[in-house]
């Protein structure tokens, strides 16, 4: 087996915040001995979540078992999971609007996983609903739903669209949300549209958009691109990407 070092595409400040996490949650627990220190817990995650490499590269990377890797990276994703609602919470009550849209993250399945099979995209994949702030940058990422959910149920599913009202905070998105109603607005439907009507979906065009720059982030992260996990992981791993994203910003 070959071993070479490599590098991953995000700032030391995102290491040492993973670290730190990870000393508090050994304290926590009272760990006394581990394989790897903190600081190597945290770059194995970050080159399973940023880079994509499998359990078996990691293993020989760092000199460890592939279930010691599993673990590792178990216990780190858990972590983080647990901090992605409060951490998002601090920041969208501080913005003037958001933007919401869905997102489909393709999964190893297959044929017969009917619920994961999305229709519109034609592929196997899970439901994730996304926030924005009105620049576009990501905020808050839902639960994982099977691919065939449509975005509009989602968003109820998960409450977006009661939370938001009873915040009081407008929300753009587009024509999959048609029924949300207050506070979500949607642009308007149809060909034969008067010209204020045609402005109206001119000017929401221009903002939705940069929800589409936030979808491109979280897919920066190489491990959504296509994930091979178990399906009940997939929420824990996508609120860790989004802490290890704020905390690299």
């Amino acid at each position: 087996m070959l071993v070479y070092p490599s590098s991953i595409d995000l700032s030391s400040r995102t290491l040492r915040y993973l670290s730190a996490q990870l000393h508090a949650r050994r304290r926590e627990v009272g760990t006394r001995w581990r394989r790897l220190p903190a600081g190597r817990q945290a770059l194995l995650t970050l080159a399973h979540l940023r880079c994509g490499d499998t359990y078996a590269q990691l293993a020989a990377g760092f000199c460890i078992g592939i279930a010691t890797v599993y673990r590792y990276m178990r216990e780190v994703i858990d972590v983080l999971a647990a901090l992605a609602l409060t951490e998002a919470m601090k920041t969208i009550r501080t913005k003037a609007f958001v933007i919401l849209d869905g997102s489909l993250l393709p999964i190893d399945r297959i044929a017969a996983d009917t619920p994961y099979h999305s229709g519109k995209h034609k592929r196997h994949g899970v439901n994730v609903q996304v926030l924005t702030d009105p620049f576009g940058r990501l905020l808050w990422t839902s639960p994982a739903l099977p691919g065939s959910v449509h975005d509009l149920t989602a968003a109820r599913t998960h409450g977006i669209i009661d939370a938001l009202a009873a915040a009081e905070l407008k929300c753009g998105a587009d024509k999959a949300y048609q029924g949300a109603c207050h506070p979500v607005r949607i642009p308007f439907r149809g060909r034969r549209l008067k010209w204020w009507q045609r402005r109206h979906n001119s000017m929401h065009a221009k903002i939705r958009c940069l929800g589409e720059q936030a979808m491109a982030t979280l897919k920066g992260w190489r491990l959504l691109r296509k994930l091979r996990c178990s399906t009940n992981r997939i929420t824990a791993i996508v609120q860790a990407v989004l802490v290890l994203h704020h905390a690299s910003a």
